[in-house]
């Protein structure tokens, strides 16, 4: 099944002088979506097209014809992409001439940009208690969701030792799912984690206790602060306040909402009026997030009247890597149709590469790699991509060997790092007394406080209305007691301070914490400078409840630590999962282990959806890459890893390289690994010679 194709791009009106140069270098396409009217939109963009140019260009032409920059709202998924999409806008006005001649003076700064997430937040800070909600209300983040799903199966008695029950995280991971992809819990379960299936009828309880538990502590998860979104829009008179906010609604990658966050925008603009979707359903790939790419592809059947527009243009590859990469997506079951070119001229046919075996993949893929480093391609510009973190182990090994410097997309946040979860639960626990999660960790970080005393405590606290005056004169354990009662002064005197002294807060935190993070973590002068890191940040929040949500929300990745002996060459080879390449481009891409298994993961091949979005992700991979392409393709895998067993098997390549796209490849086998033994020259020996010795056994 295919889609209709997009609609052809009529010439656009003649803009008018204060928008003629903002609009200047689009091609017809990007211009026509830029341009558009107020009717629901769709710009399917195909990978390399100028998305966000597009986007930009059309945030910037509602505010050039008179929409106010306030009333309009940018949805995306990172708040950089937010950001550099209004700085953007706010560049092209600057650069727009008006009838006097004289650049703009309107600015892009007050539209509402950020992720669903975030808008979700602010609208709940807005128009929270329209439903009841506290305005002191406090979000879990993930570990803490965690926690506290595990704080309710303790209390509710849940799962026994006679019998394996889903551990916290796999709890989490099923009430999410339900709740963003609407589905029931058994349709989740079946589908998604059969192997919790007999235990229904717990996780209903365990679900039911756990939304209960957050309503009495007053804290949100990721998944409410949708939920309370939807909510606000699906009440007839505050949907109504809610969407009157907006006049138009702009999503950046729409391929990637879930069911909740297509709800949102159905509900933010009813009749469509205002809508602008971009997205690509090729690059659709998060459904084990709960995304679907049904959004996108039914995005006309859900908004009447609907206008679908294509960027076919691609500024990135070359025409033979474009060439591939359009006959894999080509294969997809149901797709918008679209077929990406390009203006460049010259470059070679991506390499189809067979490898004897993983190590000769590696060795192979090495000698590629500084054979383009010495051609002029910096290591910088070069990615390799595979589907799963172990298909790189050998890769880094070698790497690792041969002293070549290298980075790997993934690792713990900076937040999720305990010391740090620790400093900011103190601020957590003024915020929100009733925060049950900030109060057991407080607590606990105390000598000599378990779960149970820590969780008597939070009931004293919690039963006075939050005072931090009723732990006074509590009968802590002896080792607490020397800490006691500068501990609950601290508290008292956090709760109190003013809203906007968010740096003293957190020094008096961190002079009070540093003494029991030196006695309870290794490496405590590293973790000592992490804090000072997160003072320094908070200083710059105008209020501890903004900093709370900031860091919640929108974490840093991770924070830099003591410099090290200087590294002379500062050039290094980026290793990235797929998924994570998502967005970025280089000038060489090696896509390794695409054998069926890997690429498909043997882990989604249940469905055809799963299959279908699989191929998707090799498409997003193979796309990645400006100049050169090389499809790297073990046909011997070794059970135990090479040198450990001798066991071995046979792969087969990815499916989604099928014989009738090979010509569309160079292909070729690697040379053999430095170290194989090479056939002699000549050979004198002969198979009739052989079986002549075998017949002469016989007389």
């Amino acid at each position: 099944m295919r889609t209709p194709s997009a609609t052809p791009c009529a010439q656009p009106p003649p803009a008018a002088n204060t928008e003629a140069s903002a609009l200047r270098g689009l091609n017809e396409a990007q211009r026509a979506a830029a341009t558009h009217g107020s009717g629901p939109l769709l710009i399917v963009a195909g990978a390399g097209t100028g998305k966000t140019t597009t986007l930009a260009h059309r945030v910037a032409h509602l505010i050039a014809e008179g929409m106010s920059p306030g009333r309009i709202l940018l949805l995306t998924f990172t708040r950089r992409a937010a950001e550099e999409m209004l700085r953007r806008v706010d560049s092209l006005l600057r650069t727009s001439a008006g009838p006097d001649g004289m650049p703009s003076a309107v600015s892009g700064a007050r539209a509402w940009g950020g992720t669903f997430h975030a808008v979700a937040t602010r609208l709940l800070r807005i128009h929270g208690e329209s439903i009841g909600l506290p305005p002191g209300f406090t979000i879990l983040d993930r570990p803490d969701s965690e926690d506290l799903m595990h704080a309710v199966r303790t209390s509710l008695d849940i799962g026994t030792k006679a019998r394996r029950f889903p551990q916290k995280a796999t709890c989490l991971d099923i009430y999410s799912r339900c709740v963003n992809a609407a589905e029931p819990l058994d349709c989740v379960l079946k589908t998604r984690f059969p192997w919790c299936r007999d235990d229904a009828d717990d996780l209903k309880r365990l679900f039911a206790g756990y939304v209960d538990r957050k309503e009495s502590r007053h804290v949100l998860d990721y998944d409410d602060l949708l939920l309370f979104w939807r909510g606000m829009l699906a009440d007839p008179a505050l949907g109504e306040i809610v969407r009157g906010h907006f006049d138009a609604v702009l999503v950046d990658e729409y391929q990637d909402t879930n069911a909740l966050q297509a709800d949102i925008v159905a509900l933010l603009r009813p009749d469509g009026t205002g809508i602008t979707a971009v997205g690509d359903d090729a690059q659709a790939i998060y459904g084990f997030r709960a995304a679907t790419v049904r959004n996108i592809l039914d995005f006309p059947a859900r908004f009447e009247g609907a206008t679908v527009l294509a960027l076919e243009q691609n500024y990135r590859s070359t025409a033979p890597v474009l060439d591939a990469t359009n006959a894999v997506i080509a294969e997809a079951a149901e797709r918008y149709e679209k077929n990406l070119w390009t203006a460049r001229e010259g470059g070679s046919a991506p390499a189809l590469v067979t490898c004897r075996d993983e190590h000769e993949q590696t060795a192979y893929v090495i000698e590629r790699i500084l054979g383009h480093r010495e051609e002029g391609t910096p290591l910088k510009e070069q990615a390799v991509l595979f589907r799963a973190m172990h298909h790189s182990m050998e890769l880094e090994l070698e790497l690792q060997r041969r002293n070549i410097p290298f980075v790997k997309y993934g690792g713990l946040k900076f937040v999720e790092m305990a010391h740090v979860k620790d400093l900011v639960a103190f601020l957590r626990l003024a915020e929100n007394p009733n925060d049950e999660i900030a109060a057991l960790r407080v607590l606990g970080l105390l000598p000599g406080i378990g779960p149970r005393t820590a969780s008597t405590l939070t009931e004293v606290l919690t039963a006075s209305g939050g005072d931090f005056e009723a732990w006074v004169g509590s009968d802590v354990p002896s080792p607490a007691r020397p800490l006691w009662p500068a501990f609950v002064a601290l508290m008292r005197a956090l709760a109190s301070a003013p809203a906007d002294e968010v740096g003293p807060q957190l020094s008096a935190a961190r002079t009070f914490y540093a003494p029991l993070a030196e006695q309870r973590y290794d490496n405590a002068q590293a973790r000592l400078a992490d804090l000072e890191q997160v003072e320094m940040l908070g200083s710059r929040f105008a209020s501890r409840s903004s900093f709370l949500t900031e860091l919640t929300l929108d974490a840093p990745q991770w924070t830099g630590g003591f410099a090290g002996p200087p590294l002379l060459d500062e050039d290094y080879l980026i290793l990235s999962t797929m998924h994570s390449a998502k967005g970025l481009e280089f000038d060489v891409v090696y896509v390794i282990h695409a054998a069926d298994g890997s690429i498909p993961s043997d882990m989604s091949t249940g469905s055809v959806e799963e299959i279908e979005e699989e191929r998707r992700l090799f498409y997003v991979a193979c796309t990645r890459a400006r100049d050169a392409l090389y499809v790297t393709h073990p046909l011997r895998y070794y059970a135990a890893g090479r040198g450990r067993s001798d066991a071995y098997g046979y792969a087969q390549r990815t499916r989604f390289v099928p014989d009738r796209l090979r010509p569309l490849f160079a292909e070729c086998q690697a040379a053999p690994s430095e170290g194989d033994i090479d056939a002699p020259a000549a050979v004198a020996t002969t198979t009739a010679d052989i079986r002549a010795s075998v017949r002469a056994m016989w007389g």
